[in-house]
């Protein structure tokens, strides 16, 4: 080899590697720049964490739409997750963060990829976590995507501001932004992400025309605005919700009420302007908004991300027009959430719907009849569920039902988890007797009666062994190994179903309105009570 041609291998080598975009042993070049991954793929697996969708949200882009990612020369490391999203963590907060610490700069996401080429074109999963729109992060051992990866599925995880940083709204924001918004800046995050996958995900063996997205309660209610948004409906080819909707879970609220809030929360931390707020720390903020505990920051109704309600989307049958499967569990909410500290008498349960509905509340009565104490128990969680997530839920299914033109899914997931054990290291928590389920006037604990919220996580990822604070048993195993390849089905084609399976009509009048009901022993069957969502859906009014 000539000095001429030593010279010029280095360049060649990296030309190479650039002109092979799908691999290059463990690199990928993605449209902003190379990423490498030094950790062994695991059964196939390759990872490739902590990757930049959008430029770090912080000075003047704090409360600010996300902007593309940078251009990086080089070779960025891919072996490790980012850090979470700034939030506060109250002690025994079921989240386990695994990323680089906690920061403002957190707009980064996840790759796990089976493919061997750039050309294999496989179904993509995009999972969007959970936490109230207050808490959470992509790297959760429950949001792990290896496993669904084994599956031939390419997946993906990612962070999305959350609380005072990602829904706050104020009138100066809507001022300076070229759409007349402010707030949503947590699902502009998301948009943002999905344009990254649409853009990047074929170098990673992934199908762009092929993005099924998910997510649990926050990250439920995120797919199903991300689907009624007109900034992202184009982006997915199907959705998967797992226990809420943005109409009666967290619904957006109007734009002017957000911005009143914002502004009492400028005034709370003693900022006279946007511009103030700007210039304090993001730990400033937190602490600030810490101490505002009658501020919550949540979606809005922005005219830009969302510009109508989403029944008023879905009526219209503007929604993304894509397979949904969805669902929620048997006990998303507490008996004692209606019930309080009262016997369980249908008098007590009766009473308590009064207060809740007034002089709409006799035809939810009716529906929600109950005689023998486990009847009200069961009455009582039901409605507890349904005015937290489930009824929103069973609504946008019943929406997308009439107008989305393609096939919807319902399940109800009622596997009860096995008993907490603690994170790794550290002895169980002592639950108080309300935590236990006690029943009033019992002398101990109830066990619980029903699938808990997020209780289904880490058996529709394949996750189980990954989560070691639970005393997983054979048969937890088998339902995980049930729901997760009903979701691989889905994802990969649009319909739950496949060999070896309990069949799964769809969800519709002329099947009587079945859903699979999940659990050691999963079936079809039909609704068991559509009369109560019929009745809460008259008296609420959406």
């Amino acid at each position: 080899m000539t000095c001429s041609a030593r010279a010029l291998a280095p360049a060649l080598a990296l030309l190479l590697t650039i002109a092979l975009p799908a691999f290059g042993a463990d690199r990928v070049k993605t449209a902003n720049g190379i990423v490498e991954s030094t950790v062994a793929p695991v059964e196939g697996v390759r990872s490739f964490k902590g990757i930049p969708f959008a430029q770090p949200p912080v000075g003047d882009l704090r409360w600010r739409e996300p902007q593309p990612p940078k251009n990086w020369t080089g070779v960025r490391n891919a072996d490790g997750f980012g850090p979470a999203c700034m939030q506060r963590l109250s002690p025994g907060a079921d989240y386990w963060l695994r990323g680089d610490g906690m920061s403002e700069d957190c707009l980064y996401l996840n790759v796990w990829t089976p493919a061997k080429s750039g050309r294999e074109k496989l179904p993509v999963l995009v999972y969007i976590f959970g936490g109230g729109f207050q808490n959470g992060d992509g790297s959760e051992p429950r949001y792990d995507g290896e496993r669904m990866a084994r599956k031939g599925i390419v997946a993906v995880s990612l962070n999305y501001r959350t609380n005072v940083f990602g829904f706050f709204a104020h009138p100066e924001l809507t001022k300076e932004s070229p759409h007349g918004a402010s707030g949503n800046y947590g699902l502009l995050d998301q948009v943002a992400a999905l344009r990254w996958v649409q853009k990047n995900i074929a170098a990673f063996g992934g199908d762009p025309k092929r993005v099924t997205i998910a997510g649990e309660s926050a990250g439920s209610i995120s797919v199903s605005a991300l689907m009624a948004s007109p900034l992202s409906r184009g982006l997915i080819a199907g959705a998967i919700c797992e226990s809420g909707a943005a109409i009666a879970s967290l619904p957006p609220r109007a734009l002017r009420e957000v911005e009143a809030s914002g502004v009492k929360f400028a005034e709370s931390a003693g900022a006279g302007s946007l511009a103030a707020l700007r210039a304090m720390s993001a730990q400033q903020i937190l602490e600030a908004a810490g101490k505002a505990r009658d501020i919550r920051f949540s979606t809005a109704m922005d005219g830009y991300f969302l510009a109508k309600s989403l029944p008023e989307i879905a009526l219209a049958g503007e929604q993304a027009k894509v397979p949904l499967l969805a669902g929620s569990n048997t006990e998303e909410g507490p008996a004692r959430a209606v019930l309080a500290g009262g016997e369980p008498t249908a008098e007590t349960l009766a009473a308590a719907i009064r207060k809740f509905y007034g002089e709409k509340a006799e035809s939810i009565v009716k529906a929600y009849a109950a005689t023998t104490p486990d009847e009200v128990y069961e009455a009582a969680m039901h409605l507890a569920s349904a005015r937290f997530v489930s009824y929103g839920t069973w609504k946008w299914t019943e929406l997308h039902m009439k107008t989305g033109g393609k096939p919807v899914y319902r399940y109800l997931y009622a596997r009860v988890r096995p008993p907490y054990l603690g994170m790794p290291g550290q002895p169980p928590p002592a639950a108080p007797a309300a935590a236990r389920g006690d029943a009033p006037g019992s002398a101990g604990p109830r066990p619980p009666r029903g699938a808990a919220h997020s209780a289904e996580i880490q058996y529709a990822m394949g996750n189980l062994e990954l989560d070691t604070r639970y005393a997983w048993e054979p048969a937890d195993h088998e339902v995980s190994k049930t729901m997760q390849a009903y979701f691989v089905n889905f994802i990969k084609t649009g319909n739950p179903n496949g060999p070896g399976l309990p069949e799964w009509p769809a969800y519709r009048p002329e099947t009587n309105y079945q859903r699979m009901r999940i659990d050691v022993k999963s079936q079809a069957e039909p609704e068991a009570h559509r009369d109560r969502y019929l009745a809460l859906d008259a008296a609420i009014g959406h």
